[in-house]
């Protein structure tokens, strides 16, 4: 569209000299010839045929003296085609000057300087915009870095929080357990000697419900700290930590096959803390086994939240002939074990393409 409207401008320089010619006929069909020659060339632009097209049009000049009124607007396509020169056999129109006035000859000059000045001011023009949209380009890129960066950052910050969370939990827990655990334990043992020891029928009363309000603080204490346990373990990490420990990338000096190792973790930070053991105690358990037995080179752990249950998938590509040889084996049982503590069901299926063990854990209201 912009080089349409600067032909158009450059075509309102050259209508001066045509008007200027002595006929009427041929400068019209002159400036129909130079409008149709214009309009090929930038149909065509990039082809040999519109260069060629424009080496007949200058050449055409020295036959047809009018037709060098048009000169600009040649000079105009040939510098936008890359090819200025082709504009120079337009100079055999100087044979025929006679025929052309001088100012004709005034208004083609002027015309190639505009057209000239108008063609580097446009270079320019595009190359500034060019220059912007690369830089536009590059800034949005930067920001969408900057963004990305920005998204690990706060991630990883709100992992160190929650990690610095579940550490706060368990050193309360540990000091629960310690302190508070011990000296009710105590109180609880002093209670009981003093029952023993107790002569007077008064006191027996109230030293059965302070046993009793001991007995009770205690399990208060035990459930606060299983439950503070519970919380501060951390199932994903703890996976992550045991698929590591046999993966490739896992230290040389570990002494373990590695596997190519694959983690798909998809459960909300809720689960119970029964689960969680159950669930790092089938894949610690399972990893093992893989280890030991599987000739394969892959492990995958998938563990997932449904709505009613969890479900633990964990395969390996080896054909585990061990396995399917002593599919009683202690720690299969112990797998076993582990899934009814839960009221969870576990099944393994061996075969040639791999070891599969499946785990589902019912949710409790």
């Amino acid at each position: 569209m912009n080089r349409l409207l600067d032909k158009c401008a450059i075509l309102l320089l050259c209508l001066p000299g045509f008007l200027m010619a002595g006929s009427v006929t041929v400068p019209v069909l002159t400036l129909l010839l130079a409008v149709t020659v214009s309009c090929a060339v930038q149909l065509l632009s990039g082809r040999r045929i519109a260069l060629l097209i424009l080496l007949a049009a200058s050449l055409a000049c020295g036959i047809l003296p009018v037709l060098a009124c048009a000169l600009p607007l040649f000079f105009y396509d040939s510098l936008r085609e890359g090819r200025w020169w082709l504009i120079v056999p337009a100079i055999s129109v100087t044979a025929n000057l006679g025929e052309l006035s001088s100012i004709q000859i005034i208004c083609i000059l002027t015309g190639l300087t505009a057209t000239l000045i108008w063609e580097k001011r446009s270079e320019q023009l595009e190359h500034s915009v060019t220059h912007l949209t690369t830089l536009h380009d590059g800034i949005t890129e930067k920001n969408m870095q900057l963004a990305e960066q920005n998204k690990r950052l706060f991630e990883a910050q709100d992992s160190e929080i929650h990690v610095a969370t579940l550490k706060e939990r368990n050193r309360i827990a540990r000091e629960i357990h310690d302190n508070v655990g011990h000296l009710l334990t105590r109180s609880i043992l002093q209670t009981g000697a003093l029952q023993i020891l107790n002569r007077d029928e008064t006191l027996k009363e109230p030293l059965d419900e302070l046993k009793t309000t001991l007995d009770g603080a205690m399990t208060s204490i035990r459930e606060s700290v299983h439950d503070l346990h519970d919380d501060s373990l951390d199932l994903k990490r703890i996976l992550q930590e045991l698929c590591d420990s046999v993966s490739k990338d896992a230290p040389a000096d570990s002494g373990a096959p590695k596997f190519e190792v694959g983690l798909q973790y998809d459960a909300s930070s809720v689960i119970p803390g029964a689960v969680k053991l159950c669930v790092a105690g089938v894949v610690k358990e399972g990893i093992s086994n893989a280890v030991r037995h599987s000739n394969g080179d892959r492990i995958d752990v998938i563990f997932r939240e449904h709505p009613g249950f969890f479900q633990l998938l964990l395969t390996d590509n080896g054909n585990n002939a061990e396995v399917k040889e002593n599919p009683g084996g202690i720690g299969l049982k112990n797998m076993e074990d582990r899934a009814k503590s839960v009221g969870g069901r576990i099944t393994f299926t061996p075969s040639p393409q791999g070891f599969r063990i499946f785990l589902t854990v019912p949710k409790q209201e």
